[in-house]
């Protein structure tokens, strides 16, 4: 094992000296000693595409949120690992530039035919690296070391300057080269020394960590092959030597504890310290501001849970949709009698069971169920008439809509007939409730409800009047 606690995000090595994360996690890089970062970003945009902008893709409200949250905080993550003096080694990959939602409308026109104008701003994998780079799209192998780095950086340039590849040209004039173009002197890599400890930001030129040869399928899984297991070594040993190397060319020597005594201090460090103390502040600030702003969100989005949801969150979320159609909805526990929602309006009264399944559709099982609990409440001094069932179901929960299969299965559809239960998918509900959210339209909720009373089988809700525009707040998009 190691010596140096070694964290790779962004790409995996077949080492059991690393320890890997996602480019999506929170966690702090102050548990390590080196850092290996590849800054890509394609997971935001390949599976939550909100359409292209300019012929770039253009991000959804929600990725363009979670994209900008996790670029903010590695770029946080590395400045303060930079800083306490650890080795960050960033690989720089292409630049993928996209589209993000800046969370600003404008509107034109007004009732129905009012507009809204989404708008967005440019965005690119390489904020999450807190330099100032001016990256510009350029894809070569002709490099060369400069010569006042060659005693740190000539060791792993021996190693991987075959396998190296630049795919950005770094065009900031205040960046501090030490790869270059063979011609032309660009600069594709750069090292940046913390002024207050031994702490190093090493900018190197990409390396394709998911070659095909480092990869191999055994029983229906990959695992990595004998190339990928001894490349990982040779990059561990490597990035070991090269920290090793780093950390004893330091110019800065840590200030020792004893330095820092209030008799050595100077005149502006006590006004300086008092500006930190002030910005410090004001940062707690608009930190504990975000997070109240993320609950809201959150909580703003609990509906979705229509689409993917099983169990009890589907349960509750069915509650909440119900309660927005106009329903007195929740759930019923009396004596031996526990019904998932008892639902009623003006328009009749309802008894719902609902059902989410991972990789198949919805059974009879519960449509069986649904039956008996009808039966039980019918019993009930203070009921006199048979409460209408309805079944919700989410079946193929996982898989995206376009894909799924049909919710229910065949028996689950003739038994429905025969029993006059209401079928709901509850993506089905989804669209009544995300357009009810934004438009208060009592008719559209009675007509809804009204759907719900008289339907037999797949439930079918009625479309707003306002049409399909009120859905699509991106019919023009532009930047800042």
């Amino acid at each position: 094992m190691s010596a140096r606690r070694i964290l790779t995000i962004g790409f995996e090595l077949a080492s059991p000296d690393t320890h890997y994360e996602s480019f999506r996690s929170k966690t702090s890089l102050l548990d390590w000693d080196i850092v290996l970062f590849k800054p890509q970003i394609i997971d935001f945009y390949s599976h939550s595409y909100g359409g292209s902008f300019q012929g770039k893709p253009s991000l959804s409200d929600s990725a363009s949120f979670q994209l900008k949250e996790s670029c903010e905080h590695w770029r946080r993550e590395i400045n303060q690992a930079f800083e306490t003096g650890k080795t960050v080694i960033v690989f720089l990959p292409s630049l993928e530039e996209v589209y993000v939602d800046t969370g600003e409308r404008s509107y034109s026109g007004t009732g129905r035919n009012q507009r809204t104008t989404r708008h967005v701003a440019e965005y690119n994998n390489y904020h999450a690296i807190p330099a100032a780079l001016s990256p510009v799209k350029a894809t070569g192998s002709s490099m060369k070391l400069l010569a006042r780095d060659t005693d740190v950086l000539a060791p792993y340039w021996a190693e991987f300057e075959s396998v190296s590849q630049y795919e950005v040209i770094l065009t900031d004039p205040k960046v501090p080269a030490c790869f270059v173009t063979r011609t032309g002197d660009k600069a594709v890599g750069a090292l940046y020394r913390s002024k207050s400890s031994v702490g190093t930001l090493l900018l190197l030129p990409d390396i394709d960590f998911n070659s095909g040869k480092f990869f191999k399928e055994k029983s229906g899984v990959q695992i990595w092959t004998p190339a990928a297991k001894q490349f990982a070594a040779l990059m561990v040993s490597t990035v070991v030597t090269l920290d090793k190397a780093l950390r004893s060319t330091a110019e800065v020597t840590p200030e020792p504890a004893w330095a820092v005594e209030p008799r050595f201090a100077l005149g502006t460090e006590t006004t300086l310290r008092v500006q930190l103390l002030d910005a410090e502040r004001k940062v707690v600030e608009a930190q504990k501001q975000k997070e109240q702003i993320f609950e809201k969100l959150r909580s703003a989005g609990a509906y979705r849970g229509l689409l993917f949801e099983k169990g009890k969150q589907l349960e509750n979320v069915i509650i909440e949709a119900l309660r927005l159609l106009g329903f007195a909805a929740a759930p019923f526990k009396e004596s031996d009698s526990e019904f998932d929602v008892v639902f009623e309006s003006d328009e009749g009264r309802l008894i719902g069971e609902a059902e989410g399944k991972d990789n198949k559709a919805v059974n009879i099982d519960k449509l069986r169920q649904l039956s008996m609990n009808i039966h039980e409440d019918l019993q009930r001094e203070s009921v006199t008439t048979p409460a209408k069932p309805v079944l919700f179901g989410n079946g193929f929960r996982l898989q995206p809509l376009n894909e799924r299969a049909d919710p229910f299965t065949e028996k689950c559809h003739s038994a429905a007939v025969t029993s006059s239960t209401a079928l709901v998918f509850t993506p089905d509900l989804f669209w009544p409730v995300q357009y009810l959210v934004s438009n208060s339209d009592a008719e559209y909720a009675r007509a809804c409800r009204q759907t719900l009373l008289v339907s037999t089988g797949r439930v079918v809700f009625p479309s707003p009047s306002v049409g399909e525009k009120t859905r699509d707040e991106t019919d023009v998009e532009k930047t800042k």
